[in-house]
């Protein structure tokens, strides 16, 4: 069977973590960030885990994770 590729902006965004959990970034903190409070965006600080139904998709886009 051939090699199957990974899809380059999907690694970009998304690591694997050792328990088998998927690793993003937050969102809406890129600009903007004036009306934002500080509470809203000291939250958005940091990473958190991908939702159980958005994982099996972004599994298929990094097939050696």
């Amino acid at each position: 069977m051939p090699k199957l590729k990974t899809k380059s902006g999907a690694a970009k965004r998304f690591k694997v973590r050792a328990g088998g959990s998927v690793k993003r970034s937050q969102a809406f903190k890129r600009h903007i960030l004036t009306k934002k409070s500080t509470k809203r965006k000291r939250h958005l600080r940091g990473a958190t885990s991908l939702s159980a139904s958005d994982k099996r998709q972004v599994r298929s886009m990094l097939p050696y994770a």
